[in-house]
């Protein structure tokens, strides 16, 4: 296990985290890099070349953590021009790089061909035309992939549901068709492939192939009207058990969609993993500041806030919580919250733990959408983070210092 107790103190590989707090302070966010680097392989293990894996750039886009994804073979799912940036700065490869999204700009568009991406994920007719005119400015053809919405339900929460109609992502598939032999006749688009994403935190394998099935349907009707489709990308969303939920079949899924578009013909498949590959890869180890006993329930104050991890505020997001040494003492029931202004800001409600001020909490599987969500909401630096190897330790972001804050903004000249 990546975090384990060794005699009463939580480890992070070979790294006690009492040790890492020492040096560098809380909050503070702790990864392994065997984890990631197994969580990569359990993919890879089953998804041989040509299909490609790019890991979703949204879920966790630290510099180092995408340098080693990059040196495993990786390719990336990009959101934004900010996200390419990224993975080259990384040294990810652009011909590696799909880029999704509902809102390019044309200036993201520009910068993507210019760097000579995979291809674009494109979401609506609208943006399908407009990439089209962007790439004769600049003498070039876009390689595209339609986004299609599958309307396939996956019965997760609803602000990451991104597969049904009523959702705002992808080209409905009752207007894929027209859609597609628009992109294979504009002058600017090479049409390579059909794309689509359900939703995330997604466990059970058959609304995956569902959708699989789905867009293979639509992949044979558009070649039978002579529109050649060489790729199916499945997106991602494949979650990870934050409440000891049985885990994803990974192997299960990824050679029964291999088997379904090996039936089809002349496919290279596509996936995004992102909160598989860094969700249960990362903790929030955070201090007790107080313990505060009330009437009707009991808290501990914490110095990480819902500005350092939002998923609990957000989407009322479970995650577990263990002390960094083990008590015998007593636990008390306890709703564990932040410092920040907003009744929103907890890790968890009703928790039994034995904890008093000074000692050190770990929030579990923080991987994915913790820091990368992270924000300076009530004027507070974001937290350091931490990569251990073994027994060694590589700071990977520096904590960020009060004048870090407002360095861009300046004070109004004087009325005069």
């Amino acid at each position: 296990m990546t975090f384990e107790y060794r005699n009463k103190q939580l480890h992070a590989e070979d790294c006690a985290i009492r040790d890492l707090v020492a040096a560098h302070g809380t909050p503070l966010y702790v990864y392994s890099h065997a984890t990631i680097a197994a969580n990569w392989q359990r993919f890879a293990d089953h998804w041989p070349a040509p299909h490609k894996l790019c890991y979703a750039v949204k879920a966790n886009s630290n510099l180092a953590i995408l340098n080693l994804l990059a040196s495993l073979g990786a390719g990336f799912d990009i959101v934004s021009g900010g996200e390419l940036a990224r993975v080259l700065a990384a040294g990810g490869k652009a011909e590696d790089v799909v880029f999704s999204g509902v809102g390019k700009s044309r200036a993201e568009m520009v910068y993507a061909l210019e760097q000579n991406i995979r291809c674009f994920n494109v979401e609506s007719a609208a943006e399908l035309e407009r990439l089209n005119d962007v790439a004769l400015e600049l003498g070039v053809r876009a390689p595209v992939s339609l986004r299609v919405n599958p309307d396939v339900d996956a019965q997760t929460h609803p602000y990451i549901a991104t597969g049904l109609k009523a959702n705002k992502f992808g080209i409905a598939m009752k207007d894929a068709r027209g859609v597609a032999e628009r992109a294979a006749n504009l002058p600017g688009i090479v049409l390579c492939g059909l794309d689509c994403h359900i939703g995330s935190q997604i466990l059970k394998v058959s609304p995956f192939l569902d959708a699989a099935d789905r867009m293979l349907a639509l992949i044979r009707e558009l070649r039978e009207q002579g529109i050649e489709i060489d790729h199916l990308d499945m997106g991602g969303g494949i979650g990870i058990p934050y409440q000891q939920e049985d885990a994803a079949d990974v192997s299960g899924y990824l050679q029964a969609l291999r088997k379904r578009a090996e039936a089809v013909g002349g496919l290279t498949l596509l996936l995004e993993p992102g909160r598989a590959i860094v969700g249960n890869a990362g903790v929030l180890v955070t201090e007790v500041e107080y313990y505060k006993p009330g009437v009707d329930k009991n808290f501990l104050l914490v110095d990480a806030g819902m500005n350092d991890l939002i998923r609990p505020a957000l989407y009322q997001a479970y995650h577990a919580i263990q002390p960094v040494k083990q008590s015998a003492e007593d636990a008390n029931l306890v709703d564990v919250v932040g410092p920040v202004c907003e009744t929103g800001d907890f890790f968890g409600h009703a928790r039994h733990l034995a904890a008093q001020e000074g000692d050190l909490l770990a929030i579990m599987n923080a991987g994915a959408y913790g820091f990368t969500m992270s924000s300076n909401y009530n004027t507070r630096p974001r937290a350091a983070e931490i990569m251990v190897a073994g027994s060694d330790v590589h700071v990977i972001r520096q904590r960020e210092q009060l004048e870090d804050l407002w360095k861009g903004e300046q004070l109004m000249e004087k009325l005069r």
